[in-house]
């Protein structure tokens, strides 16, 4: 049994007991989180396909630990103008296991 859900903007194909990493969920570690934005469930080989979500489906997530990515470094130059930035970004994610898919 599988689930695509959709978090962050982003979309996750997640199985029971994957480890997953998304963008930060407002949640503490040991904190359980559900999911309602699931787009498509295939359970025994059923698939469920949702316009756009699946109604009644859910996934529960379990937060591991929140973190923040390593970090990028953004520069930007214009050549002969004597014009230079740089900037670092580090961004903030949350690693979660699936503890159950409901459909």
């Amino acid at each position: 049994m599988y689930a695509i859900i959709e978090t962050g903007g982003k979309q996750y194909k997640v199985q029971e007991g994957d480890v997953i990493t998304v963008e930060l969920l407002h949640a503490e570690a040991g904190e359980t989180v559900s999911i309602d934005k699931v787009l498509m469930v295939n359970k025994d080989g059923q698939l469920t396909v949702g316009a756009p979500y699946v109604a009644g489906a859910k996934v529960e997530l379990k937060v591991e630990e929140n973190g923040k990515a390593p970090k990028i470094v953004v520069f930007k130059y214009k050549a002969k103008k004597n014009s230079r930035r740089k900037k670092g970004h580090r961004q903030p994610f949350t690693k979660a296991t699936v503890v159950k898919i409901e459909a």
